[in-house]
């Protein structure tokens, strides 16, 4: 027969163990651990107590922010998951002194810290400096969108949410009404309790939703993009954005970087509710001048640096606001890839073989200045515009008139509805946008600007893949980007922690 070794899960088993031996040197626990401890001033956060005499004796926020950081670090990012692993994982237990935090003051800990939060992301910054990670010449600028703790569905312009709180009012009146009718047919029926029951509960429900659509309206007005006209709004987040990212249609955030080349070091970070990027250069570009200044530098810190940032930044506005700043930007437009031979594609428009039809295909009525389709519609001028440094004339035909076409799939530009026809008339001079396009075609602005993925890139594919942040828990612009200055604060430290030499 057999031996096994005996077991017994009634035993009792004491395990001397010390703490502080459980934070090795050269881990990211030790590194977080000693960068609390001795370098970063966490006195930031004593006028948020008021127990000197009375009063509960409060979490150490040395405490609160080395185990948040570390479960950042880990992938947890929710106070739940963080309060588990204080009780479960013996690093944790050690970097608490297993005082166990519980997930509500954790949480609120990370959603009250908007001053605090800025302040200790900055002395990381000048460890970074100290440590001579910053190499202060090169920088890159880049973005993600990620989902908040908002549904989509609850997303719409005011006459898109009356709708739906008319929709609920009238769905709840229709199972009153029904209910109703099932009590008058017959009220001793045992058969009906579970279906009235259900139904009370939905009737609840939708009440609910009806009466929160409802308190929104009259404390909200319509939210107004830059454009100056009305966008989406969101009940349960009204700061948050609904856009479009790489992996679809999200209600959240737009996370931006700003990355130094020498060791990917975060120099400033921020969360919009606008998934526009060409918004974004000018704010980032002043927070992240306040960041140096407050680490000892001169207002004209950007004055002859260079920095990259891919063609969805590219605006007039923000190509000023470099040149304003004395920086050499390599910010390429839209069209770049189309220009670039190396990333040309030579398959056939829809794969179908079909060529598309070009100005050369439109006569030009010169006498009444309008062009005429190949079909015999008309194409009126209605507006100029300047785009990459040309002026164009845009010819648009009246709605309805293409419907039908039988060439319309080879249409130079449509909507559905209309077509319209942009001719170049002139290169306007002193176009930045222009001088941009020269600059980022030439053979040195390619090589500048392909450095640009071998920065900032890995800074998202680390926060994003190893550290699992693939959604933000937090609501509102102000707790969101608290939360995302913690993670990136964890990447900067992460850097101390490899290439520091102290």
């Amino acid at each position: 027969m057999a031996k096994f070794k005996r077991y017994d899960y009634s035993q009792k088993v004491f395990i001397p163990i010390s703490l502080e031996n459980q934070l090795v040197p050269g881990t990211l626990e030790f590194i977080i651990h000693t960068l609390i401890e001795n370098r970063l001033d966490m006195s930031v956060f004593e006028d948020r107590y008021n127990n000197d005499h009375t009063g509960r004796s409060a979490y150490d926020p040395k405490i609160l922010l080395k185990i948040i950081l570390l479960g950042y670090s880990r992938g947890l990012y929710s106070s739940r998951s963080i309060e588990r692993a204080c009780k479960e994982n013996v690093i944790f237990m050690a970097l608490t002194c297993q005082t166990f935090p519980d997930h509500s003051t954790i949480a609120a800990f990370v959603s009250s810290a908007k001053d605090e939060i800025p302040q200790l992301f900055t002395e990381v910054l000048l460890v970074c400096q100290e440590e001579n990670l910053l190499g202060g010449t090169f920088f890159a600028l880049d973005g993600c969108k990620l989902p908040s703790n908002a549904s989509m569905h609850k997303s719409g312009k005011i006459n898109d949410l009356l709708k739906k709180r008319d929709s609920l009012k009238v769905r709840v009146q229709q199972l009153i009404e029904q209910q109703i009718a099932e009590d008058l047919k017959d009220k001793r029926n045992p058969e009906n309790s579970f279906d009235q029951k259900k139904r009370e509960r939905q009737v609840e429900r939708l009440q609910k939703k009806a009466d929160r659509i409802e308190k929104w309206l009259a404390e909200n007005d319509a939210k107004i993009g830059r454009q100056g006209r009305e966008i989406k709004s969101n009940i349960t987040d009204n700061e948050s954005g609904t856009m479009v990212s790489s992996h679809g249609t999200v209600q959240g955030y737009n996370s931006q970087a700003l990355v130094d080349d020498k060791h990917q070091v975060i120099i400033q970070a921020e969360v919009f509710g606008d998934g526009q990027d060409y918004y974004h250069i000018e704010p980032l570009v002043d927070g992240a001048k306040a960041t140096m200044k407050a680490i000892g530098h001169t207002e004209d810190y950007f004055k002859g640096t260079i920095l990259t940032a891919d063609a969805l930044y590219h605006s007039k506005k923000s190509l000023e606001k470099c040149i304003a700043e004395g920086i050499d930007a390599y910010i390429p437009d839209k069209k770049y890839r189309k220009r670039d031979p190396n990333l040309k594609t030579k398959k056939p428009y829809r794969g179908t073989g079909i060529s598309r039809l070009g100005i050369k295909d439109f006569v030009h009525d010169e006498d009444n200045d309008v062009y005429k389709c190949p079909q015999g519609n008309t194409l009126n001028r209605k507006s100029i515009r300047v785009s990459d440094g040309i002026l164009y004339h845009q010819y648009v035909t009246t709605k309805g008139s293409c419907d039908g076409c039988e060439i319309k799939v080879r249409c130079i530009l449509r909507d559905g509805k209309q077509k319209w026809l942009n001719v170049p008339v002139e290169r306007v001079t002193g176009s930045v946008t222009k001088e941009m396009i020269e600059k980022i075609d030439s053979a040195h602005g390619k090589k500048i600007y392909n450095r640009r993925f071998g920065i900032v890139e890995p800074v998202f594919g680390n926060i994003r893949s190893q550290k699992r942040l693939n959604r933000f828990t937090l609501r509102g612009k102000i707790k969101v980007n608290i939360q995302w200055m913690l993670y990136c604060m964890v990447h900067n430290i992460e850097k101390v922690m490899r290439y520091g030499t102290a």
